[in-house]
């Protein structure tokens, strides 16, 4: 298995804690590279003013760094573009009867 699939596999046992879909499913992972030991990954929020804006990124660094292959994570959290339902999964929208 590829780092970058085992970074995913990871990032999916983050749920969002008010939806019981997985974080990488709805969509708020919207980059992941790995360069050597390093990952690097650009994530968004549902909302700005989410109510886990600080703890949520924390967690998806945590998991990144649990990959043995990877010995440092570079999160960003960007705004652009906006996310919105449309990111979703097909697995994400069926569990949420979108």
């Amino acid at each position: 298995m590829e780092i970058k699939e085992k970074i995913i596999n990871e990032i999916r046992k983050i749920y969002d804690p008010e939806l019981p879909v997985n974080i990488y499913e709805l969509g708020l992972i919207y980059d992941i590279q790995v360069k050597g030991k390093k990952a690097e990954i650009k994530m968004t929020l549902t909302t700005p003013n989410c109510p886990v804006a600080e703890s949520l990124p924390k967690e998806v660094k945590e998991g990144a760094m649990q990959v043995e292959e990877i010995d440092d994570v570079d999160l960003q959290l960007v705004w652009d573009p906006p996310w919105n339902k449309d990111m979703m999964s097909d697995a994400a929208k069926l569990e949420l009867n979108l």
